[in-house]
């Protein structure tokens, strides 16, 4: 499989530099065309990042055996790296005087150094496991034609967030900072997607086609209702700080230099919208196992080009009047549309069990979240003097810290108190997660 993946990753990768003038102009940002300087700066960028693709296509490849295999570390420590060189790099940029052209630059250099070092860690990890890994020639055998044709459809299912992203990029490259409103709202709600729904989307699947190969459905609809259970119990209080104090969160990560008041608005207004969809978003990484772990990777893969559709039709619709929210009204939508419609086929195929301790726990968190929530925006009116655009940067970020440390203890304390969670749901998902071979 690596002889097969490795080459045809290499030979796209030879054409898309080749042809990435032109996809950049047609597919990615038909928008930069008309703007001087923009295009000719996207395109080396672009380039320059794209073997990207090679060094992550094989590194998932090679993470799905640890995380059969039950060695979930070195796959989910792999991705600090890049955080780590990226900030590397803007210090080094910072230290040296560089421009911003400089900087970009630097930045996709540092992309490209930072997919090699996670290949690098989960090659060894691999090699650790006891498994060899070495390049030969590329054989279609029985057991790869199976593994591509259940592994592409799957390719598409698992990256719908990616594909609406890229969608939501190439309409909004028609406006002036519509995709850095855009891409900076998605870092921030990124991190808890990233934390929680990726991390349950890792364990779950190896697991639950553990137990519906022993025969056990009684132990798949079990893992199923936990990882639901504990997927909403922390993205449901992440949700609700995102829809009430957006504003001051991006105040702080990003309101100054060049960022003005307004950005700090267009974004906050874009995050907030976002944390509407947070949910979805993890609840797709939750049921989607159900599918792969039967070996069904079509069905997910015709939800998420509906999705896509609702998307692209939601977004044209709003954005030119909306601008950069009515993109992220559509992707919302799209996510919600797209959890629905994996929740219903479960549902109705009798492969999603009903369990009556999740159906008690989820309207408590509910709860505990909008309580959460109603304490929050009090809180964000007490502390209006310390989070004002005016007061210096370190009051703001110790308002924030302490509001979002107080937000959690309420939330905790209230859904503790009236049965929305407890402590052996906890031990139980923190046991799975961190269950090594």
């Amino acid at each position: 499989m690596f002889g097969v993946l490795f080459t045809v990753l290499l030979a796209l990768t030879i054409v898309m530099e080749f042809a990435m003038p032109v996809l950049v102009a047609t597919v990615i940002a038909p928008g930069f065309v008309d703007e001087p300087g923009k295009f000719e700066l996207a395109v080396p960028l672009a380039t320059i990042m794209f073997p990207y693709l090679i060094c992550m296509s094989l590194a998932a490849m090679m993470s799905g055996m640890l995380n059969a295999l039950r060695r979930y570390f070195a796959a989910a420590v792999a991705p600090v790296f890049l955080n780590i060189i990226l900030i590397a790099v803007l210090l080094w940029a910072w230290r040296q005087g560089l421009g911003a052209v400089g900087i970009g630059y630097g930045l996709a250099w540092g992309v490209l150094a930072a997919g090699l070092v996670q290949l690098a860690i989960v090659w060894f990890a691999v090699r650790h496991a006891g498994v060899r890994i070495g390049f030969r020639r590329p054989r279609l055998t029985p057991n790869v034609r199976r593994l591509l044709w259940l592994a592409l459809p799957a390719a598409v299912a698992g990256g719908i967030t990616q594909i609406n992203t890229l969608v939501g990029t190439v309409i909004a490259s028609a406006e002036a900072s519509a995709i850095s409103s855009l891409s900076l709202a998605d870092r921030v709600y990124q991190l808890p997607l990233g934390v929680i729904g990726i991390a349950v989307a890792i364990v779950l699947l190896p697991e639950l086609a553990r137990a519906l190969k022993a025969g056990n459905d009684r132990e798949a609809s079990n893992l199923q209702n936990r990882s639901v259970e504990f997927s909403l119990f922390m993205t449901l209080p992440a949700a609700a700080a995102l829809l009430v104090m957006s504003e001051p969160i991006v105040r702080v990560l990003y309101e100054r230099g060049a960022f003005s008041q307004d950005d700090t608005a267009m974004v906050g207004s874009i995050l907030a919208i976002f944390g509407l969809g947070l949910p979805a978003f993890v609840l797709i990484k939750a049921f989607t196992p159900g599918f792969f772990a039967r070996e069904d990777t079509r069905t997910p893969m015709i939800f998420a080009a509906i999705s896509v559709a609702i998307n692209i039709a939601i977004a044209l619709t709003l954005f030119p009047s909306m601008g950069a929210p009515g993109i992220a009204i559509a992707s919302v939508v799209a996510g919600w549309a797209n959890a629905v419609l994996l929740f219903a086929t479960l549902l109705r195929r009798r492969q999603w069990g009903r369990d009556v301790p999740l159906l008690t726990r989820i309207p408590r968190l509910v709860v505990a979240a909008a309580l959460m929530a109603l304490f929050v925006h009090f809180a964000v009116g007490w502390l209006s003097g310390w989070l004002a655009p005016a007061s210096p940067l370190r009051h703001q970020a110790v308002a924030l810290g302490g509001l979002i440390g107080a937000a959690m203890l309420v939330y905790f304390a209230v859904a503790f108190a009236i049965g929305g969670a407890d402590l052996g749901m906890l031990r139980r998902n923190l046991r799975r997660g961190g269950k090594r071979g």
